[in-house]
């Protein structure tokens, strides 16, 4: 794949370890000589010390091959103006960080696949961990809907019953669906008739309001507010 990383910054430098790492051709774009001599002498990629929205810098870079551009800048106007140009040229992927939730709907028109503000994904992601540390992992859905990665505790309530059964006795309200069970190195299907086990890494559909009392079947409890 022919990849083209405008910024090399934090989010930059990590992708290109990554992309470089996987036997990509990568070609980085970065303002910043100080930081584009680190990168050019790190990694095996081309780099260019150039402003990335200023003309032909782009077509230097090879724009008219890339496969995909990622545009990784703390400002969002400039890569907003690299995904209008990737644009002209028909780049197949495009790719930007958007730090202001404001800018979104600029770059839903031109077509860009979307990373909300990294720094408070972080955020996010750090203050779930201690509200519930019984948590593995979460990927947000909606306001109100998450799907969470959790392993049933030892003696769990969970663990005690059938999933029908679990159900049945409201330890699992309606709106709750388990949707996967990791179990060693197979991942299994739900079904009525499953009982879980210590040691699943169980992917389960939840909302606010019934994080807690999941928490609670599978052995855990919350630091609410």
């Amino acid at each position: 794949m022919y990849l083209i990383i405008v910024g090399a910054g934090k989010i930059g430098s990590n992708l290109i370890e990554m992309a470089t790492g996987d036997g990509n051709d990568v070609v980085v774009v970065e303002q910043d000589e100080e930081v584009a001599n680190e990168i050019s002498s790190r990694y095996d990629c081309l780099v260019l010390n150039a402003d990335a929205t200023e003309s032909n810098i782009l077509e230097d870079a090879g724009i008219e091959r890339a496969d995909a551009i990622i545009s990784t800048t703390n400002i969002d106007a400039v890569n907003t103006m690299v995904m209008l140009l990737a644009r002209e040229y028909e780049v197949p992927s495009l790719v930007s960080v958007v730090h202001d939730p404001a800018h979104i709907p600029i770059f839903d028109k031109i077509g860009v696949n979307i990373v909300e503000n990294p720094q408070q994904l972080i955020a996010d992601h750090l203050y779930h961990s201690v509200r519930y540390p019984g948590i593995k992992d979460f990927m947000t859905l909606s306001e109100d809907s998450e799907f969470i990665e959790i392993e049933p505790a030892d003696g769990s309530a969970i663990t005690q019953q059938r999933l029908s059964e679990a159900r049945a006795e409201g330890l699992l309200p309606e709106d709750v669906l388990v949707a996967a069970i990791k179990r060693g190195e197979d991942v299994l299907t739900p079904k009525g008739d499953t009982v879980l086990s210590s040691g699943d890494l169980v992917t389960v559909l939840v909302n606010d309001t019934s994080v807690d009392e999941v928490l609670s079947t599978f052995g855990h409890s919350s630091n609410g507010s």
